[in-house]
């Protein structure tokens, strides 16, 4: 194959398969790394139509793959109809200084076959947040230098919301949104009859409620409400890179895609001062290939982002790409996912919901939102909604036969649940650096996870387990529970940080626009780039990020700057 491109995309997933989109729309001849397999829409989604009795465990995993695989058995979404999506342990080793789970998804589409799909728009205050009460540095870019981005984004992808006028949630450019169900209308009621600064909307999600001509065009297809998106949808109902941004800019005769190919390293050039290349191990042959580019974005995911960029050592560069002052791999941050609170709600008897509802309902962040005024800093998204369960049954009752059949369609009570979304401080001891010592299967060093919870942290899940309590029994939920999981950072699958945006080279990897500050023709615009983690779900700001950077890239690379 061709050896010379234009551009080169490190990574297939939600911000791989935007870079690509944008740089082939560009006019640029544009070569796509992936490290795992090809994945094609349709084609290889070998579970979507499944049902349970058609599994060999009915969707669970035999107690021998559980002991084999601790860690991605823990994953959300994680069952006998996905595991095909997700890197099994012992393929993909590194190194936990500290507890850290680490959720990979290695085939073309990356992850963004089995994310949550959540779209919230960041607001301005989650930029400004940083530098107004001085944690971490500031943002070099604002929510108006994002926002045309964002709409940029959701008008292809689709998202689905409501126009909620929330300064803690932008709006943007949406489809219709799901409905609450009866109870979730009642929780809407009491939250703003009691809690007038707190609001209980429909999230944003990137589900074609109602597709428009954008989404046919890609081939997409109304969501079903089948809730059964980790398994790769046959409609297109949801977005992923696979039927979405990867056939499109396939379409227009500048995407050459490559599976099997594990990166090793940027190359730098001395001369030039620029990256020339991607060095590449086939992941089948193990042989080493070249790929050059005038122009390299780095997608691989964040933490994989920064063991390229760690393992990209040169003369000029002996500790990592564009590591002139150590601080590539540090202020890795992360979601608290460790709150939950739940109760069980009276009434609605009558009532029971239609369909499998994809979405759920979002509390915006209340949470030293304008102002830090809490004993913590930073915010919390809180995800919440009502479902039914079947009608309990005696004790030692029998479970065979038609009665009982029967019986299982009796509905039971209803319940509420809430989960939060905090945002973390970046910190230069959150860190990931190369392993000295260990090796993984292709020769490039192991990642080292040293990543922690801090006093603030506690602190905010303590106050959110406190708040949810208090709103459930507003509610008027009964038998409340709260629980702190303590699970363990990195299962929230939000890793971000390591590489952050900044105005300073000396405090910061990335400028502005994405660029790496000493090596200008190298972006990072996965979760790497970020400065701080805010409150909202992430990808759809990557995604907003890398159409922005793509754009400016290939404008500079055809007036001969890059």
């Amino acid at each position: 194959m061709e050896t010379e491109f234009d551009a080169i995309v490190i990574g297939s997933g939600i911000s791989g398969g935007w870079a690509a989109k944008e740089l082939c729309e560009q006019g640029l001849k544009t070569l796509l790394l992936e490290r795992g397999r090809n994945v094609e829409h349709l084609k290889d989604y070998p579970t979507a139509n499944w049902a349970p009795w058609q599994m060999p465990h009915r969707g669970r995993m035999t107690r021998a793959f559980l002991d084999e695989n601790p860690l991605i058995s823990k994953a959300a979404g994680f069952g006998e109809d996905t595991a095909h999506f997700f890197v099994r342990d012992a393929d993909h080793p590194y190194v936990q200084q500290r507890p850290f789970d680490w959720i990979r998804g290695y085939q073309v589409g990356g992850k963004s076959l089995t994310w949550g799909r959540a779209c919230q728009r960041w607001s301005d205050y989650e930029f400004k947040a940083p530098a107004r009460d001085q944690y971490g540095i500031a943002w070099p870019i604002g929510y108006d230098d994002v926002a045309p981005w964002y709409t940029h984004v959701e008008k292809f992808i689709g998202v689905c919301g409501n126009h909620d006028g929330l300064d803690a949630m932008p709006d943007g450019d949406f489809l219709p949104p799901f409905d609450l169900n009866c109870v979730e209308q009642h929780m809407q009621a009491s939250l703003r009859a009691q809690y007038p600064d707190r609001h209980l909307v429909q999230g944003r999600w990137a589900h074609l409620s109602e597709p428009k001509d954008i989404h046919l065009q890609q081939g997409r297809g109304q969501c079903q409400c089948r809730n059964l998106c980790m398994r790769g949808c046959p409609y297109g109902g949801y977005f992923s890179s696979v039927s979405s941004t990867i056939p499109w800019a396939a379409n227009t005769g500048n995407l050459t895609l490559r599976p099997f190919s594990v990166v090793h390293s940027i190359v730098y050039d001395e001369a030039t001062g620029k990256a020339a290349g991607v060095k590449v191990i086939d992941a089948q042959t193990k042989e080493e290939l070249m790929f050059r580019a005038r122009v390299i974005f780095v997608n691989a995911s964040a933490l994989n982002t920064n063991l390229i960029l760690l393992n990209s050592r040169s003369a000029r560069f002996p500790h990592g790409l564009g590591n002139d002052h150590d601080l590539l791999g540090r202020y890795v941050g992360f979601h608290l996912y460790r709150g939950y609170a739940q109760g069980r709600i009276e009434g609605f008897e009558d009532k029971y919901v239609y369909g499998r509802n994809p979405t759920e309902c979002i509390i915006a962040n209340y949470r030293n939102l304008y102002r830090n005024d809490q004993a913590f800093k930073g915010g919390y998204t809180t995800f919440t909604g009502a479902y039914r369960v079947r009608k309990d049954h005696a004790p030692g009752e029998v479970q065979l036969g038609g009665e009982y059949k029967d019986r299982l369609s009796e509905a039971g009570d209803w319940y509420v649940y809430m989960y939060m979304q905090g945002e973390t401080m970046p910190k230069a001891s959150n860190r990931v650096y190369l392993s000295e010592d260990e090796t993984d299967p292709w020769g490039i060093p192991k990642l080292v996870t040293d990543v922690g919870y801090d006093e603030n942290d506690e602190k905010m899940i303590a106050d959110f387990l406190q708040e949810s309590r208090q709103m459930l029994t507003a509610m008027g939920c009964q038998d409340i529970s709260t629980h702190d999981n303590h699970q363990a950072p990195g299962l929230d699958i939000h890793e971000m940080g390591g590489a952050r945006m900044g105005h300073d080279p000396k405090t910061s990897l990335l400028n502005a626009h994405n660029q790496l500050h000493a090596c200008p023709n190298v972006f990072v615009t996965d979760g790497a780039c970020m400065t701080s983690t805010g409150n909202q779900s992430p990808s759809i700001l990557y995604m907003a990020l890398t159409a922005r950077a793509a754009t400016y890239a290939a404008a500079q690379v055809k007036q001969g700057t890059l």
